[in-house]
């Protein structure tokens, strides 16, 4: 029982960080935060086609300079870490930042006066949040056994895929405007007596997210146990030199190179049809917040289905297959979302007022929520495979290296080719070309991880 309840606990943590991706990247603060960037470029002056480009290319720019940071800042905290021989004093000193920053969102003005200090606010949680999710995924290789891995990846997904839904609706009725002024379902005016007309239901998705991790961090503190006994003082030089020879050996671990590159191509991608998807939606198609909310419960329900879904696959085929298949599926899903605009799909012109675009686009976000939740736990299984859990931390520090080191790459590109084009639709092209590279190198990656050279020496 105590066991069972280390892996709930550990579950809980997934339940308790989604909604950061949920709510603050992809459904209501990073579209709010895009409409009131266009707004400010409009009060510029500049026409709607500049001002949407311009706020896309300024909400890339920051995920470019967070995605640096966590890269190559994960890998060091987390061998410096591994020399304590603990974790969860480090997740309760990110936790803390991520808390007041994830709070301080709520002073996101609609007129924009002050969104360049909100968005280095937003930069911040967002370091700190994934620095959480190194530490907690460092955590898994000791809660089952090799066989069992993938299926408790897939339901801690799955699981936090469902508090993120639910974090969703309660946001969707509760608190976030229409643009009447009242809630989405139950036409009320937002909770609290918050005002309509400032945005503030919609602001407090900063506040919400930051309360619901509190709450719910409760139980994987309580119930996610260390052995103190392995607690050492930490040594910042014996970390940094482990971490060197990690890095050196790579050249003698050629599935391990592989994967991580390999998925430090595929998983930017993802995160880009995460980070964009909704600004897309806003931009290209015009989107409310409202609207795009019902999608992200859509995209929620299907990604917390095909993560649990996932855990089985894996559990019966391994990671790998699993990973070369949603990746194609999502390959195919971008091609299909840069072909598909308010006027045309895939050239052919819709009359004006169809319905068409908005259904295709539905229809990828079951795609991306699915696809891209089995494809997240699967990966996070391939690498328990390559890595052991003495220095489990320090692997998925490589691991988030691997996910971050190009972290820049995607918003990069798509924030050049936004600017080149002058169309926020055309900006999202370059993540089919980072699927694909990331497909072909999963060529390299040994089904079992390192596991069949263990085996091998035994």
């Amino acid at each position: 029982m105590s066991h069972r309840k280390a892996i709930w606990g550990w579950f809980f943590y997934d339940w308790a960080a989604q909604p950061f991706h949920t709510l603050l990247v992809t459904f209501i603060f990073g579209p709010y935060f895009v409409i009131v960037a266009s707004q400010y470029y409009l009060g510029l002056g500049q026409d709607e086609t500049l001002a949407d480009a311009n706020a896309q290319i300024i909400w890339s720019r920051c995920l470019a300079i967070t995605g640096l940071i966590i890269g190559f800042g994960g890998p060091i905290i987390g061998a410096i870490a591994d020399t304590t021989g603990t974790r969860k004093p480090w997740i309760a000193k990110f936790s803390i930042v991520y808390v007041v920053s994830a709070f301080a969102l709520w002073y996101t003005y609609p007129d924009g006066s002050n969104m360049w200090l909100m968005l280095c606010l937003f930069g911040l949680c967002y370091i700190m949040a994934e620095y959480t999710y190194i530490f907690t995924n460092a955590q898994l290789p000791n809660l089952g056994s090799q066989e069992e891995i993938g299926k408790i990846s897939g339901s801690g997904f799955g699981f936090g895929y469902v508090g993120g839904l639910l974090s969703l609706i309660i946001m969707l009725l509760l608190f976030v405007e229409q643009e009447n002024g009242k809630t989405m379902i139950l036409n009320l005016d937002p909770f609290f007596g918050l005002e309509a007309s400032e945005k503030e239901g919609t602001r407090f998705v900063g506040p919400f997210v930051a309360l619901w991790f509190i709450l719910f961090m409760i139980p994987y503190f309580l119930w996610v146990h260390e052995d103190n006994s392995l607690k050492q003082k930490m040594n910042a030089k014996e970390g940094i030199a482990n971490l060197w020879a990690s890095l050196h050996d790579l050249r003698h671990k050629k599935s391990l190179s592989a994967y991580l590159l390999s998925s430090m191509f595929y998983r930017d991608a993802l995160n880009g049809l995460y980070m964009f998807g909704g600004t897309y939606a806003v931009l290209v198609l015009n989107w409310s917040v409202i609207k795009l909310g019902q999608f992200g419960i859509i995209a929620a329900i299907s990604a917390a289905l095909f993560s649990w879904l996932g855990g089985f696959w894996d559990r019966r085929f391994g990671p790998k297959p699993v990973i070369v298949a949603m990746t194609l599926i999502l390959t195919v899903v971008c091609f299909v979302i840069v072909n598909t605009s308010l006027t045309h799909v895939f050239g052919v012109p819709v009359p004006e007022g169809s319905n068409l675009p908005d259904l295709v686009f539905y229809t990828c976000g079951v795609f991306i929520g699915g696809m891209g939740g089995a494809l997240q736990s699967a990966s996070r299984s391939m690498m328990v495979r390559h890595t052991s859990p003495e220095r489990a931390t320090e692997g998925f520090g490589l691991y988030a290296l691997s996910g971050r080191a190009t972290a820049f790459l995607a918003p990069s590109l798509i924030a050049i080719v936004t600017s080149i084009s002058g169309d926020a639709r055309i900006g999202i092209s370059p993540l089919v070309v980072l699927f694909i590279i990331g497909l072909t190198l999963l060529i390299w990656v040994h089904p079992k991880g390192d596991r069949w050279q263990w085996d091998k020496d035994q």
